[in-house]
C-alpha cells in the first residue's frame, strides 16, 4: 500500500519523537552514572563551568584517561613503608608545620606514582585522584591551596594544621585500598591509624 506525503510524515515525525526519547533517556543514564561516580566533584565541576553536557563529557574522558594507567594497590610491604614515613611526617609538624606539609604533599605524589598515577601538575592529579577517590580529592585541593597560600606568607599554624588533615585524609584513602588476601591486615592498620589520627586532631 502506497503512503500519503502525510502518513509519511507523520511516520517521520513518530521516529524523530521515539529517537529523541531515546537520546534524553540515554543522556539522563549517563549523568546519573557520572554522578553517582564523582559524588561531589561532579556538583563542584558543575557549579564551577555551568555547562552539564560540557562537564559530563570531561568527567567521562577523565575515567577513560584513568583507566588507562594500570592502577594497582599498594602491596603490604610498601604500604608498611609509607604508613611509617607518614607518621614521621605528622610527628614533625609539631616542631615544624610549614616542613611538615611539604613533606606531606611530596609523600603523597610518592604514593600515587606507587599506586600507578603518572607524574603531572597539582591540577591533572587532582583529577585523575578525583575519579577513583571523589569523596576526597576536595582535601587534597583545600591542602594545596593552604601551602600556596603558605608560600605568600598567607597562612598560619592553624591553616597548615588544617592542611595536614586534609592530606592524612586523602593519603589514608590511596593507600588503604587493600588487595583481597590483605583486607585483615588493612583493617588493623586502619583502626590504628585512625587512633593516631585522633590524637593528632586533639
Amino acid at each position: 500500500m502506497d503512503l500519503t506525503t502525510g502518513q509519511l510524515i507523520a511516520i517521520v515525525v513518530v521516529l524523530l519523537i521515539a529517537i529523541g526519547i531515546v537520546f534524553y533517556f540515554v543522556q539522563r543514564r549517563r549523568s546519573e552514572r557520572l554522578r553517582a561516580q564523582f559524588g561531589p566533584e561532579y556538583e563542584r565541576a558543575i557549579a564551577q563551568e555551568g555547562d552539564r553536557r560540557r562537564v559530563e563529557a570531561k568527567l567521562a574522558e577523565r575515567a577513560e584517561r584513568v583507566k588507562s594507567y594500570h592502577l594497582k594497590p599498594l602491596g603490604a610491604a610498601d604500604r608498611a613503608s609509607f604508613l611509617e614515613a607518614w607518621n614521621r611526617v605528622q610527628a614533625q609538624f609539631v616542631d615544624n608545620p610549614a616542613s611538615a606539609v611539604t613533606d606531606a604533599d611530596r609523600l603523597l605524589g610518592q604514593v600515587m606514582t606507587a599506586r600507578g598515577y603518572p607524574v603531572t601538575d597539582f591540577e591533572q592529579r587532582a583529577a585523575d585522584i578525583s575519579v577513583d577517590h571523589p569523596g576526597v580529592v576536595q582535601n587534597y585541593r583545600k591542602a594545596h591551596e593552604i601551602a600556596l597560600r603558605h608560600g605568600r606568607g598567607e597562612a598560619g599554624t592553624e591553616d597548615l594544621r588544617k592542611a595536614m588533615i586534609h592530606y592524612r585524609a586523602l593519603f589514608e584513602d590511596i593507600v588503604s585500598e587493600p588487595s583481597a588476601r590483605e583486607n585483615e591486615t588493612v583493617r588493623d592498620d586502619v583502626a590504628a591509624r585512625e587512633r593516631r589520627s585522633r590524637d593528632f586532631a586533639a
